[in-house]
């Protein structure tokens, strides 16, 4: 018997790549070319080789290239919030130069605040892969999942904190840590003068207590905590305020590129625009539920024609990606619509094609502290099936913006359903742009911080 929800509207019960240049996995082989449609190739496509080498970085964009955009009284108030800020420093630390959000947003933020006359300086914390495995259990502990504290984790933890602690320089005037990794860096604090903001990008609303006890008075030690989400707030004695991550529209991933580039990728990885295309942006991490959504698929394939794409590829500070990516190869089979691309970091370009070629995106995450996949597919106006989970629901608005899922079968059923229903799809997306463009953008970040480091320099 087909459940009432195969039938019925959308419903709210329905979200390391290396940085090597030798990175170059991929799922089986390509079969030889045919006329006529594009055969079958399995769900494996090679990494063209100029993929395997990092392009040079483009010069980021100066604030008046956002003119067009968010307007000049936009920018104009950007400027007015920076005047009593000139010359003051900050210092933002994380554990991660490429891959995930964190990096993407630092990329972007410390060279716009730079411009401002804020000077702003970026470092990034080293450690050992004993040093990874321990923070990416924290990681998935404070999502909620079962983790028992050991003597030797702490070990672990708390001397490679100390190693960063004394290599680092700390003489800026305001210094952002960001989510736990580099938590104890707080006892490299030496001044008063300074304000210590702990910025955290992941969902605390629910931690697993052992792993947030240990946490928490390094975390209590701060000036200020910041958390993505309102249910991510925790009881501390020190002050909290909301941020929403945010996406830049001028960077690689996000830039308008001609339909042209778009067929040029598509074509360098088989795949074909003449079907519906159902894509998930992210990292192989089970967090982010890459299996759920190959079984997703393979429901929704019963009703309708699709191809699935699932790219991504990892963060340096995730050493589980390559098991999870040989959980999605044995997910996938041997179906020819199902395509894998485990991607180096730095492919902005090709994923910013793969969004703008794609009918649908999906983030199914089980867990999420923001999803900027979500941002940048809503940013790109493309009907969007997410979780509802974390800050997800914060941008994903159910059948305003996009829609939102609980289950492996809701999700198909979305699928299903917006493939079938193209109008809904197309006013979903459009919503889905303009409130990006409100609320989820570099230059409103920008406005963010400016405000914070006002309140804390006035403190």
């Amino acid at each position: 018997m087909k459940s009432q929800e195969q039938y019925a509207e959308p419903t709210a019960d329905e979200s390391v790549a290396s940085r090597s240049q030798e990175k170059a996995a991929v799922l089986g082989t390509a079969a030889p070319a045919a006329a006529g449609p594009p055969p079958s190739r399995g769900n494996g496509r090679p990494i063209p080789a100029k993929l395997l080498t990092p392009p040079a970085p483009p010069p980021p964009p100066h604030l008046e290239d956002y003119l067009p955009i968010i307007g000049q009284p936009q920018i104009n108030a950007l400027r007015f919030l920076a005047r009593e800020l000139k010359g003051k420093t900050l210092k933002m630390v994380n554990s991660t130069a490429v891959g995930g959000g964190v990096a993407e947003i630092l990329n972007r933020l410390v060279p716009l605040l730079g411009e401002l006359e804020v000077p702003a300086h970026w470092d990034v914390i080293t450690g050992g892969n004993d040093f990874f495995e321990v923070t990416k259990a924290f990681h998935n502990a404070l999502h909620g999942a079962p983790y028992e504290l050991n003597q030797q984790a702490r070990e672990i933890f708390l001397m490679y904190n100390e190693q960063n602690r004394e290599r680092m320089r700390f003489e800026e005037e305001l210094v952002v840590i960001h989510d736990p990794q580099p938590v104890a860096l707080i006892r490299a604090r030496s001044s008063d003068s300074a304000h210590w903001v702990w910025r955290c990008h992941i969902d605390l609303s629910n931690p697993n207590p052992e792993v947030w006890e240990f946490l928490r008075p390094f975390v209590e030690q701060y000036d200020a905590a910041i958390f993505s989400s309102q249910s991510f707030a925790r009881h501390l004695p020190t002050p909290q305020y909301l941020f929403y991550p945010c996406i830049d529209p001028l960077s690689e991933k996000n830039k308008e590129i001609d339909d042209q580039e778009v067929q040029k990728v598509c074509e360098e990885f088989g795949i074909d625009r003449s079907r519906p295309i159902v894509t998930q942006v992210s990292r192989f991490d089970r967090l982010k539920d890459p299996v759920g959504v190959v079984k997703a698929y393979k429901l929704a394939k019963k009703y309708v024609d699709c191809q699935l794409v699932l790219a991504g590829g990892g963060a340096t500070d995730d050493p589980e990606g390559a098991v999870v990516l040989q959980e999605v190869r044995e997910a996938a089979g041997s179906d020819p619509d199902i395509i894998i691309l485990d991607l180096p970091p730095w492919c902005a370009h090709e994923i910013n094609a793969i969004q703008c070629a794609s009918t649908l995106i999906i983030q199914k995450s089980i867990k999420e502290g923001f999803g900027l996949t979500v941002t940048e597919a809503l940013w790109k106006a493309k009907p969007t099936i997410a979780g509802a989970v974390g800050g997800i629901p914060n941008q994903v608005i159910h059948k305003l913006t996009g829609v939102l899922v609980h289950s492996v079968e809701g999700c198909a059923f979305q699928i299903r359903y917006l493939l079938t229903h193209p109008e809904f799809a197309r006013r979903i997306g459009q919503n889905g742009r303009e409130h990006v463009k409100e609320n989820f953008l570099i230059t409103t970040n920008v406005k963010r911080w400016l405000l914070l480091f006002r309140i804390l320099n006035k403190a």
